[in-house]
């Protein structure tokens, strides 16, 4: 760990009001970025030991990096505590069956995308032969917390076998060629959300792309990378530069601001490794979100519509944070003819959902989650635009939660325009 990151922070405070869990834990120094940052700095001093306590703190950060946005020093947050995180899995003995646990998760399943497909495959048997709703009302699913029943309801309609399966490689535009680009389908966006990526795709088409699907590709390393496993992260990190970096394209596009914020880092994640750092850096200049795209195509200025309705956007923690994209999806919605376009209070503050924290963190994540819901029911929407399958999953969590099904939904802001351009 580069010990000048943890003597960058001066310990200002700036950052505290912009931290979800310090605001929620009543201003619990230990939980904001400047707290964390000085127990950090005391273990690589020996001055404190990385017991357990210290870890749960490092843990129970959603890693939103709001903090960054407002650091008049520039303090590189989210690398300090992937570091950090990094050294205390390498360090840690793992029980066996956590050992177990992460094993299949980082190193057979998600770097595998055959696997993932069958693992959905599952879950589209689960919900397409009955099962689903036999679960439902047997009251089998009592057995699980509140917050997984309810994600049980609201999980998208997997795709089939068939469809997973068959996924296209090329794509022509269906007007006059502006761009040509390489689309990142990522792991569970082209399996679990698959139908967000066909609409991803649909959009480039209509705005005048070549779009190029390289088969290579993997999973972004995302998860392995905030959990602990950065090892595993920079080997998906160089099969995916691997995969692209021969492609003639403008850039590479994406539709999920978790993966698009760990890609667009590849050249931090690789910036020691003398083989990769430049094509690292290379990969990194051309990440971009569908967002940013669709709107330098003028996409805004199609003649979109919906019915009259109310929309409201939540921002992606990682989209906004760190790809510095917000005004984009923005214009994008405010476009569509018909739908009036309210701003939500508080909308870059996070979800609670930051990858599989609603699982880990259950307690504060729905107590965010809350907070979140509150300025939803003020904006009164019919419709949730999210740009990230977490927060798009969260979104729902939080209507279900609310009572508030029959009356407003949540979806991710391609779906929408899909919509309105169809």
């Amino acid at each position: 760990m580069n010990y000048d990151d943890l003597i960058n922070c001066a310990r200002c405070g700036f950052c505290l009001p912009s931290c979800p869990t310090y605001t929620q834990t009543n201003r619990n120094e230990a939980a904001s970025p400047r707290g964390r940052i000085a127990l950090i700095k005391g273990v690589v001093d020996g001055l404190i030991e990385p017991d357990e306590d210290f870890e749960k703190q490092l843990n129970f950060c959603l890693g939103c990096r709001a903090c960054e946005t407002v650091c008049p020093s520039g303090v590189n947050y989210g690398h300090i505590l992937e570091e950090a995180r990094d050294i205390i899995n390498s360090k840690k003995k793992h029980s066996f069956p956590v050992k177990v646990i992460r094993k299949l998760v980082f190193k057979e399943l998600f770097p595998h995308q055959s696997r993932m497909r069958t693992v959905n495959s599952l879950l589209w048997f689960y919900q397409q032969s009955g099962l689903q709703k036999f679960a439902q009302k047997s009251g089998v699913l009592k057995v699980l917390p509140e917050n997984l029943r309810l994600m049980e309801k609201v999980l998208p309609q997997i795709p089939s076998p068939k469809e997973m399966k068959n996924r296209p490689t090329h794509l022509q535009p269906e007007v006059a060629k502006k761009k040509k680009v390489a689309f990142f389908s990522g792991c569970l966006m082209d399996t679990m959300f698959m139908k967000i990526n066909d609409a991803t795709m649909k959009l480039l088409q209509k705005a005048g792309c070549e779009i190029i699907i390289p088969e290579g590709q993997n999973c972004c390393g995302a998860l392995h990378g905030h959990s602990g496993e950065k090892t595993q992260a920079k080997e998906l990190a160089k099969k995916n530069i691997k995969a692209f970096e021969d492609l003639e394209v403008d850039y590479i596009v994406l539709n999920a601001g978790g993966c698009g914020a760990f890609l667009i880092e590849y050249d931090h994640l690789l910036k020691d490794d003398p083989e990769w750092a430049e094509r690292a850096k290379a990969f990194s200049k051309k990440v971009k979100d569908i967002s940013e795209v669709l709107v330098e195509l003028e996409f805004h200025k199609k003649d979109l519509k919906l019915p009259p309705q109310v929309i409201t956007y939540q921002d992606s923690c990682h989209l906004r944070n760190v790809m510095k994209t917000e005004a984009a999806p923005r214009l994008l919605l405010k476009s569509i003819k018909g739908a009036a376009f309210v701003e939500m209070k508080h909308a870059d503050h996070c979800c609670g959902s930051a990858g599989v924290y609603n699982i880990v963190q259950k307690d504060m994540s729905m107590q965010i989650l809350d907070f979140k819901m509150k300025h939803v029911k003020d904006a009164d929407p019919k419709v949730v635009v999210t740009a990230n399958p977490g927060c798009l999953l969260q979104m729902k969590l939080g209507i279900e939660r609310e009572g508030l099904s029959d009356k407003m939904r949540a979806v991710h802001i391609a779906e929408l325009l899909y919509e309105a351009i169809s």
